[in-house]
């Protein structure tokens, strides 16, 4: 009688580094498809010869303590704001062509209506807006 196992070798496959391949494949993939939009369309955009924009930013800035100023200068009264940003872009007009563009720097705890007033006060001057809250 034959009493021993016969050993069979069964066939395996070593699966350890599976996860570890298949974890840098959808990684790549994510990365890529990300990368790749194919809702775009190239075109080629005129080069100028020198660069001849120059800065045109009006700087009004609001700290927290809800004070308004234009640059450097300090603003006494809100009234007076529509006033001093229409000679800000009146100088700014005079010496370039393109639209002059007030950038503004709002603190994170001052009034929304404060940034709004100095958003439509710029408009109303005839400048693009550009609100930059921190």
């Amino acid at each position: 009688m034959n009493i021993r196992r016969r050993l069979k070798d069964r066939p395996e496959v070593y699966t350890g580094s599976l996860n570890d391949i298949l974890f840098i494949l959808l990684l790549f993939f994510l990365i890529v498809s990300t990368l790749a939009n194919p809702n775009v369309i190239k075109v080629n955009n005129p080069k100028g010869q020198k660069d001849t924009k120059a800065k045109q930013n009006i700087v009004v800035s609001i700290d927290k303590d809800q004070k308004i100023y234009i640059g450097q200068n300090p603003v006494t009264d809100i009234n007076q704001l529509d006033t001093l940003l229409i000679t800000e872009v009146n100088k700014l007009r005079s010496n370039i062509t393109d639209t002059p563009s007030v950038v503004i720097n709002a603190d994170t705890i001052s009034y929304y209506g404060e940034v709004f007033k100095i958003m439509q006060s710029a408009k109303r001057a005839g400048a693009r807006v550009v609100a930059n809250v921190q």
